[in-house]
């Protein structure tokens, strides 16, 4: 059984910043892709960025471009979003997602954390 926990969601002035964890624990093998998406109401799920499996290519929403940075750390199986520059449209329900392999490559889903970029 593998589990993605996030955390560092919150309320956020407009301008400020947030920084979300999301740890991978359980039989893993290894992590391939690590990926954030995020949910608005009304609104269908979309990528807002990924990391190879080594770090070293990323993507990005055009959205967020310039104001956040994936990251992760594999020797503790974790993955970062760190968002500056926020704004009241990157509110949403922020998921993490990893290709994880086990006894197969499998897709799982963290629960999600809420980010409200309000005055």
């Amino acid at each position: 059984q593998v589990q993605l926990v996030e955390s560092g969601g919150g309320l956020v002035q407009p301008g400020g910043s947030l920084r979300l964890s999301c740890a991978a624990s359980g039989s893993i093998f290894s992590i391939g892709y690590m990926g954030w998406y995020r949910q608005a109401p009304g609104k269908e799920r979309e990528l807002v960025a990924a990391i190879a499996p080594r770090g070293g290519s990323t993507n990005y929403a055009d959205s967020v471009k310039g104001r956040f940075t994936i990251s992760r750390d594999n020797a503790k199986n974790t993955v970062y979003l760190q968002m500056n520059s926020l704004k009241p449209e990157d509110t949403a329900v922020y998921y993490c997602n990893a290709k994880v392999v086990t006894d197969g490559v499998y897709d799982y889903w963290g629960q999600g954390t809420q980010v409200t970029v309000s005055s």
